[in-house]
């Protein structure tokens, strides 16, 4: 059986054919409109492209925004048009197939409990670090959404009061400390508290905008002293993160997805360090497992179908 996953995200809508072994045996993608007739048209576009050379049974779709608990509504998606819109069956309707929503980091998460990182983990937390922070919690295999369909919000959890204003409203949040947003921020704060360092970053200060987490990762692997202490302070505050988490949840198993996580190999070993180390009942603990996913950037394409397939098996 083949199913469509398709990730809609605020750039790009990317859209996969997916087998029942999690392989993605074709792709398509287009630019992500801003208005909600036309993002519908835009997944009808790689969909039908996809359906031309290959027969599906199912379509799912990862979406960056809040799911009802049902995955038939799109309650709020702070990068896309959609707001308390009955998505899936407007999609059906359109389609012909069965549609099932998820939000984007649960798909990846369920991506990776099936076919990647977390293969078989009874609780596995998968932290999608990008531009924010994601988040998919598995427990028993099954997405948990909170009563309202969006749990777990962990980006937002509070870190540091009066820290950085997020875009949320709030400030202090954990990913404006632990992202590729605050790997940047981070970087420039450092340049101007180090005039004098060389760094390859400064030309990058005159115009904020230019300093990206991406630009930082790079400037570290080449060896750049203040990038590097960039990477070391995010791999601090993903510590810190990793061990408020474990404390409530105490995953098996978390995976790192996103920009950030291919970065992995740079912060990766100090950020366990740091966790080890807060966590409550250090060393008298188990502590979980820290992965970089094995699907990379088509988690959530494969987590979105494999999530349409067992619906539709299970109505079946």
């Amino acid at each position: 059986m083949l199913a469509i996953g398709v990730d809609v995200g605020g750039t790009s809508v990317r859209a996969g054919v997916v087998d029942e072994q999690g392989g993605v045996i074709d792709s398509a993608c287009v630019a992500t409109p801003g208005a909600e007739d036309a993002l519908e048209d835009a997944i009808t576009t790689v969909v039908d492209e996809l359906r031309r050379r290959h027969t599906v049974e199912a379509v799912g779709l990862a979406v960056a925004g809040f799911v009802r608990p049902d995955r038939r509504s799109v309650l709020f998606a702070p990068h896309l048009p959609w707001r308390a819109a009955p998505v899936a069956d407007r999609m059906s309707a359109r389609l012909g197939v069965p549609v099932t929503l998820e939000h984007d980091a649960n798909a990846a998460a369920v991506g990776e409990h099936r076919f990647g990182a977390a293969r078989g983990a009874n609780v596995a937390l998968l932290l999608a670090l990008g531009t924010g922070i994601g988040a998919g919690l598995l427990l028993g295999g099954e997405v948990f959404r909170g009563a309202h369909g969006v749990a777990p919000e962990l980006g937002h959890i509070r870190v540091v009061p009066n820290g950085r204003p997020c875009p949320c409203g709030r400030h202090g949040c954990w990913e404006r400390y632990c992202s590729g947003t605050a790997l940047a921020a981070t970087a420039i704060e450092l340049l101007a508290r180090w005039p004098a360092r060389p760094s390859t970053l400064r030309q990058e200060v005159a115009d904020p905008a230019a300093m990206t987490g991406l630009r930082v990762a790079r400037a570290a692997r080449e060896g750049d002293a203040v990038a590097r202490e960039a990477l070391a302070d995010l791999a601090r505050w993903l510590g810190e993160g990793l061990a408020l988490i474990a404390d409530v949840y105490d995953p098996e198993i978390v995976v790192l997805a996103g920009g950030v996580a291919e970065s992995s190999p740079l912060f990766a070993d100090e950020a366990r360090e740091h966790y080890a180390r807060v966590v409550t009942g250090a060393g008298h603990r188990p502590l979980a497992r820290i992965r970089t996913s094995q699907l990379s950037d088509a988690t959530a394409i494969v987590g979105a179908a494999t999530l349409a397939v067992e619906r539709m098996a299970r109505q079946a």
